[in-house]
């Protein structure tokens, strides 16, 4: 069962005051997991994958704020999820005091990414 159940609490999240940080979680031949964990001020730069979907669920932070393109932001916080469909541009800023940490699900993959 290692390879179906995560634990996302356990010290999978790794930070860097210097960039943020993507860590694997997993891979299979139709998606990919991965752990974003954004210091204070840090972001995700502004991208779209013109072949797969994107979910993002926030599982730690209050001030997330989320970039959806045509200066688009809704704020996100944990517990929320948020969807970018095939093409659509997505971003995300940590803008509190405190660490972000999201969960990013794609797929099909391999995952082309063009950076906005």
């Amino acid at each position: 069962m290692e390879d179906r159940v995560f634990n996302l609490t356990d010290g999978l999240a790794h930070f860097d005051e210097k960039a943020p940080q993507k860590v694997a979680v997993y891979q299979t031949d139709k998606t990919l997991g991965a752990m974003w964990c954004l210091e204070p001020g840090q972001e995700v730069f502004l991208h779209a994958h013109p072949n797969a979907d994107d979910v993002w669920v926030c599982l730690e932070g209050e001030s997330g704020l989320y970039f959806a393109g045509d200066g688009q932001e809704i704020h996100i916080k944990k517990g929320m999820a948020v969807l970018a469909k095939v093409g659509q541009t997505h971003g995300m800023r940590n803008t509190g005091k405190d660490r972000f940490v999201f969960i990013g699900i794609c797929g099909p993959v391999p995952v082309e990414t063009i950076k906005l």
